[in-house]
């Protein structure tokens, strides 16, 4: 005889209010800090503009031989001796999904960050949805969002992590169906094989990948000296160390060692990997991802610096 159903273990819902209590109360005033990141850093800053079909002026540029005579600017070649060709700005939309890694391991602050790294992920998420959107983009969030065109996509992308499920890891990508820009925001600490696993077929559909590692000061510097406990917020378990500066070398030859693979493996799919600590300013991150956006990784990393 068929089983009708299976027995499940029951849901922790005072864990699970609980959490989607403090994830509301936090979104609000990630949202105000976003809005004034992106108001910062798109201040003289035209977005994703360049030359292409749409209606707007965009720049004169000087006539090149063998273009067309009917797209001279004659009033401005009349100005001095060189012809001018009048640019049009190119208007069509791009479809960009922002993802942050929600799990427990986001929720860790040092005291030696600012903020948290699940803030920081969640400012620096709304604050490149603000800016897209102001860019005319369309703004996805994978499992939680669909994509929409509009000016408050950002206010949107906020009411519906109020409401969504724990997200963790990396995002289930069934639901993006076209070539597109997708953005992933977390600590990445899984093994970097792993991570690669999931990515690679990704790259192989025409994802354009953009991620951006958020780490916790003290989980470079490893500042902990004596007898300490480190308890692992994924599983609960907990290591006990006698005198955790002994291990400190150990630990931040793997630590690194992950990242510059994780790194090095992401480039060679033609993805921008883009790292950032707490400790930092938010638009220092946000400068380089949307110029790997904008298809220009060296001004990013100029700007970046």
């Amino acid at each position: 005889m068929a089983a009708l159903g299976q027995i499940v273990e029951r849901t922790p819902t005072g864990d699970v209010l609980a959490r989607a209590r403090q994830r509301a109360a936090l979104v609000p005033d990630c949202m105000v800090e976003a809005r004034r990141i992106a108001n910062t850093v798109i201040a003289g800053w035209h977005g994703r503009r360049k030359r292409g079909i749409g209606e707007n002026f965009w720049q004169f540029r000087p006539y090149a031989e063998g273009e067309s005579f009917s797209r001279i600017d004659w009033r401005r070649s009349a100005r001095d001796d060189h012809l001018y060709i009048r640019d049009r700005e190119w208007e069509a939309a791009h479809t960009v999904w922002l993802f942050a890694d929600l799990s427990p391991s986001m929720m860790f602050k040092s005291k030696l960050g600012n903020v948290s790294k699940e803030s920081r992920a969640l400012v620096l998420m709304l604050a490149l949805a603000d800016i897209l959107a102001r860019s005319g983009e369309r703004i996805g969030c994978p499992g939680i969002m669909e994509p929409v065109s509009a000016r408050n996509a950002a206010e949107r992308l906020a009411t519906a992590l109020i409401h969504a499920p724990e997200t963790s890891g990396l995002p289930d990508t069934r639901m993006i169906r076209n070539a597109s820009d997708l953005v992933l925001i977390g600590d990445f600490l899984d093994d970097a094989d792993a991570i690669m696993q999931r990515l690679s077929p990704l790259a192989r559909r025409g994802l354009r990948g953009h991620v951006i590692e958020v780490a916790d000061p003290a989980e470079e510097d490893f500042p902990y000296v004596g007898r300490t406990e480190f308890t692992d917020p994924e599983s609960g378990e907990k290591l006990t160390s006698g005198r955790a500066e002994t291990v400190r070398d150990a630990y931040r030859k793997a630590y690194f060692a992950r990242r510059e693979a994780l790194s090095d493996s992401l480039r060679r799919l033609g993805w921008s990997f883009t790292h950032h600590l707490t400790d930092r300013l938010a638009s220092e991150a946000l400068v380089k991802v949307h110029m790997h956006l904008s298809g220009a990784p060296q001004r990013a990393h100029r700007g970046g610096a």
